[in-house]
């Protein structure tokens, strides 16, 4: 009986190590970003039943060969990548819409949770979430004359996880230098 005991095991635990050899990597999207040596590069690891394993965007310096990795969860959607660099104001970032927060804490991160907006160091060292984890953020747009961006979207006022007329909507303007909130309509 133990030696049956242990082939099963055995097999098993060959199995399940084997399992992670067949992982696909997606790379979705090359970025330039304009005024430095860095090209991101979205991706995705799938695994053999196309479960997300991990995503993440890794900042590649196209003269050095480094390389920075900046984490999402694997549950979670990585959505708009725009490079705002405004040299009047010495502003150079990358603005990120991603849904990277499981708000009802049930089933994962889904369409029922919030996008939030990240912004990005141009060489992945440093990453700022801008908006609240409750706001759920519609639309977005940066001001190259005064520095801000302008973020539309609504609160979930009777967390029912639906868009209804009780929510709050708001409009937020931050500025891009400060990442503080300056104006909420």
């Amino acid at each position: 009986m133990k030696q049956i005991l242990t082939i099963a095991l055995t097999i098993m635990a060959l199995t399940s190590f084997g399992q992670d050899k067949y992982n696909y990597v997606h790379f979705n999207k090359l970025t330039e970003v304009h005024g430095t040596e860095f090209v991101i590069a979205s991706i995705e690891n799938w695994g053999k039943s196309l479960e997300s394993k991990s995503k993440y965007l890794l900042f590649i310096n196209t003269r050095t060969g480094e390389a920075n990795q900046v984490d999402f969860p694997k549950d979670g959607s990585i959505g708009k990548l725009e490079q705002i660099k405004i040299d009047s104001l010495n502003i150079n970032i990358i603005v990120v819409s991603a849904m990277t927060v499981d708000l009802d804490g049930k089933s994962g991160i889904d369409w029922n949770d919030p996008t939030q907006i990240i912004i990005l160091s141009t060489d992945g060292k440093q990453k700022t979430q801008l908006t609240e984890n409750k706001f759920f953020v519609r639309t977005w747009s940066a001001n190259k004359l005064t520095g801000t961006i302008v973020i539309t979207g609504h609160y979930d006022t009777n967390n029912n996880n639906k868009y209804d007329k009780t929510d709050k909507n708001e409009i937020h303007v931050y500025d891009l230098k400060t990442f503080k909130l300056i104006y909420r309509i």
